[in-house]
């Protein structure tokens, strides 16, 4: 992967783990950024439907799931820099907060603080919720075996 791939790749990840986090841990961070999250908004929030896909199996044909509600904001800091942000519901405060938080990630000088404050404890969050639905899933298997029987 090329330097600039790489910093899409991982950009891609942070956009994804602030669609995800939550509507607090957000609100909190924004405020601790204070002059340096102000930002202009190139697109006010608004919300919208996406069709969600799935696939049987996960390797199916694709079908249409249904339609869910989801927020975008896009904004721009007196730095400069473009921020987006988009998350499943109706929350645009919420959206708004992770599109500032989407710029801050991209300057140098702001990204440790971002990654520390939101992207780390939201990875956690999330994981942590994963294996307990793992851990869920796994004490309901059931375990199927056949016998072989013996022509007597």
């Amino acid at each position: 992967m090329t330097k600039s791939q790489d910093d899409t790749h991982k950009r891609g990840e942070a956009m994804a783990l602030l669609a995800r986090a939550e509507s607090s841990l957000l609100a909190a961070v924004i405020e601790r950024f204070g002059p340096l999250g102000v930002g202009d908004d190139l697109k006010q929030p608004e919300c919208g439907l996406v069709m969600i896909r799935g696939r049987i199996g996960g390797d199916g044909a694709a079908f249409n799931v249904g339609e869910t509600t989801v927020v975008r904001a896009v904004v721009r800091l007196k730095s400069g820099a473009t921020g987006y942000g988009l998350r499943l519901g109706r929350d645009v405060t919420a959206a708004r907060h992770a599109a500032i938080l989407d710029a801050l990630w991209q300057a140098p000088e702001t990204r440790s603080e971002v990654e520390a404050t939101v992207l780390v404890p939201t990875r956690c969050r999330l994981e942590h919720s994963n294996k307990a639905a793992a851990a869920a899933a796994a004490s309901s298997r059931v375990e199927f075996f056949t016998m072989a029987r013996e022509a007597s």
